[in-house]
C-alpha cells in the first residue's frame, strides 16, 4: 500500500512533468510561428529546417500521448486507485511507480503482456 507521502511525491512528479510538456509544446508552437523557412533561398537550409520541424513534431506527439497518461494517473490518484494493476488487481511496486508513475500494470502482468506481444 502506498503511503500518503509516496502519493504526494508521485503527484508532484507527475505535475512537474505535465508542466514541462505543456511549456515545451507552447515553445514549439511559438517557434513554428516565428520561423519562416521560405525566406531562405538555400534548399539545404529549407530541407534541414523541415527535418528539424518534423522531428520536433514527432517528439510533441509522443509527449501528447504521455500527457494523456499523466492525466489518467492523476485521476487515479484522486479516485484512490493509483498503484493498482489494471490486469490482476494487485499492488504495483513503489519502485516501479516512482520510476514510471504512469504505469498501469504490475511487473508480472507487464512481462506477460510483452511475451504475448513478442509471439505475434
Amino acid at each position: 500500500m502506498l503511503s500518503e507521502d509516496d502519493l504526494a511525491t508521485i503527484k508532484k512528479q507527475l505535475l512537474t512533468e505535465r508542466e514541462r510538456i505543456l511549456t515545451a509544446s507552447d515553445k514549439t508552437i511559438e517557434d513554428s510561428i516565428n520561423q519562416n523557412p521560405e525566406n531562405s533561398q538555400d534548399f539545404a537550409d529549407q530541407s534541414s529546417f523541415e527535418s528539424d520541424r518534423n522531428f520536433e513534431l514527432r517528439m510533441r506527439d509522443r509527449e501528447r500521448k504521455l500527457l494523456a497518461k499523466i492525466d489518467e494517473a492523476l485521476e487515479r490518484i484522486e479516485k484512490g486507485n493509483f498503484g493498482i494493476c489494471s490486469s490482476c488487481g494487485g499492488q504495483i511496486g513503489i519502485k516501479r511507480l516512482i520510476a514510471r508513475p504512469v504505469v498501469t500494470l504490475c511487473i508480472q502482468c507487464k512481462t506477460l503482456q510483452e511475451k504475448k506481444e513478442k509471439n505475434f
